[in-house]
């Protein structure tokens, strides 16, 4: 009887809650486990520890800055442990960064107990981390200039080949005029290497940076052609026919039916150039230009100064790192429906 009177909750009113429940649980960040939580601070104390016991033998200028460098990683980490309970933002970054950053401190304590602790490998080849920190310190305005120097020149040969990699592309892969003519061409220029061009280049050119902006249109230009081609040609014949039916002219076709079509393939050619321009930059640079991070590394490899080589290699890992970033970002806002497929 006592249940019978006992009345059940629409199936509405359950199916509203629900939803609630969901959003309350997934809005906030989950808590982070102890070993999460101390793993950035306890690395950090490891290798400051660590670079104070090593250091006693290096003049002190040489190791101050990397003593810095670990006490502010050490305290950012102690001052984010102590604030993330309340900033659900920072604890969720916490919980996906720690591990990786720490593991990057301890390998930094590990490349100077082998260099400066127990000198496994020889000097001046391998230098200490506190040699290389401190070597990007004193050189920074060479370095400064040596980075604009090869961004400018890479911006500018990385334009001029894909601009005319998209309109030998697009010729190719939609008139068969220009495809019976064009790919013998890409088939016997497009897969010699562009550096293999270097001497060439140094003749033609007026000056180097010329002959570097041209060596680097030219890396981008072959994978770009290639990749736009094969997208254009793979159009689907049913695009086309539909917007034919509808009174499409030629033009329109190509420009709003066909390349927004091949932008995947477009793109995947876009990364495949950025990747070769980096390593031809650096090799022109080498042999033709006198700035630059290639210059650069040449010139300190000349005088022995190995630091400033790895103070060289870290700018560019940093450089090429957030222009490839920037280039997916890019990708990701015209390619809505692929966003995620390919994280960088």
């Amino acid at each position: 009887m006592n249940s019978a009177s006992v009345q059940a909750k629409p199936p509405a009113e359950i199916a509203s809650a629900e939803p609630k429940l969901e959003s309350r649980s997934t809005s906030a960040a989950p808590r982070l486990r102890t070993p999460v939580l101390v793993a950035l601070p306890m690395a950090a104390l490891i290798a400051l520890g660590v670079h104070l016991l090593v250091s006693i033998n290096e003049a002190r200028a040489d190791t101050r800055s990397f003593t810095t460098f670990l006490g502010i990683v050490l305290g950012l980490s102690l001052v984010a442990s102590v604030v993330q309970p309340f900033l659900a933002g920072l604890r969720r970054w916490m919980a996906h960064m720690c591990p990786i950053l720490s593991a990057a401190v301890l390998l930094l304590c590990t490349w100077e107990v082998i260099t400066s602790g127990f000198r496994l490998l020889p000097l001046p080849y391998f230098p200490s981390p506190a040699s290389v920190l401190q070597s990007m310190i004193n050189d920074s305005d060479v370095l400064f200039q040596s980075t604009w120097h090869s961004l400018v020149l890479l911006f500018s040969g990385y334009a001029i080949g894909v601009v005319v990699a998209l309109v030998t592309g697009i010729c190719i892969g939609w008139y068969p005029f220009a495809r019976y003519w064009g790919m013998p061409l890409l088939k016997v220029v497009g897969p010699i290497p562009a550096t293999a061009w270097v001497p060439l280049a140094m003749v033609l050119a007026p000056s180097g940076p010329y002959s570097a902006v041209g060596l680097v249109a030219l890396a981008v230009w072959f994978p770009v052609t290639m990749l736009t081609i094969s997208g254009i040609a793979n159009t689907r014949a049913s695009y086309l026919d539909v917007a034919r039916t509808l009174g499409a002219g030629q033009r329109y076709l190509i420009l709003h039916v066909a390349i927004p079509a091949a932008m995947p393939s477009i793109f995947i050619g876009l990364f495949m150039g950025l990747g070769t321009s980096f390593l031809t930059l650096i090799v022109a640079e080498t042999v033709g230009v006198k700035s630059g991070l290639g210059w650069y590394v040449s010139w300190a490899q000349g005088w022995a100064e190995y630091g400033k080589v790895y103070a060289a290699l870290v700018i560019m890992a940093v450089f090429f790192s957030t222009i490839m970033t920037l280039l997916f970002k890019v990708r990701d806002r015209v390619l809505v429906w692929q966003k995620g497929v390919i994280k960088w």
